[in-house]
């Protein structure tokens, strides 16, 4: 298992499931965590996944530059990046250039050279926005995810906490 995407919607069950795939492999284990914590309810999220990893996970805060982060940890060890939807969202807010940036984050994934776990929403099967950013954001989204994918060994997809592998097995 090289470079696995675990996609759903929100509360699928794809940070658990993200967790326990890593937990399966040697330790220690690379968490790169994405979100910023702007209010108390995000606080309260990011203190609620820390509390599920134990000692032997390590975690690494990369709200903005998720290629670097990844290309400055050794090669070979576990990693789960969390998520590929809040590295967005933060790029996209400080006006990134996200076509490049995201071109680059898939090389950093795919070149690591041991096991990585992403997690990111499929944010295309509502319905379509009303407004211009968050139509330009679901396109991001979108056309990220679709790069990873076919980057990927392994594609799962998680709905009602249940994973159903779409590429690859495991």
């Amino acid at each position: 298992m090289a470079l696995t995407l675990v996609l759903g919607g929100a509360r699928s069950g794809k940070s658990r499931h993200a967790e326990e795939l890593v937990e399966r492999l040697m330790p220690p284990w690379t968490y790169i965590a994405t979100a910023q914590a702007y209010d108390d309810e995000m606080v309260e999220r990011i203190a609620l996944h820390r509390s599920r990893r134990g000692a032997e996970w390590r975690t690494l805060d990369a709200p903005h530059d998720l290629a670097d982060a990844l290309n400055g940890l050794p090669a070979g060890r576990p990693v789960l990046v969390d998520c590929l939807t809040l590295w967005l969202t933060n790029r996209m807010l400080a006006d990134g250039d996200v076509a490049a940036e995201s071109a680059a984050l898939v090389e950093a994934l795919a070149g690591h050279g041991g096991p990585v776990i992403v997690v990111s929403n499929e944010v295309g099967l509502g319905i379509v926005p009303d407004n211009a950013l968050a139509r330009r954001f679901r396109d991001a989204q979108g056309r990220l995810n679709q790069m990873v994918a076919q980057r990927a060994d392994r594609v799962v997809f998680m709905v009602a906490g249940l994973p159903m592998n779409v590429k690859g097995s495991g």
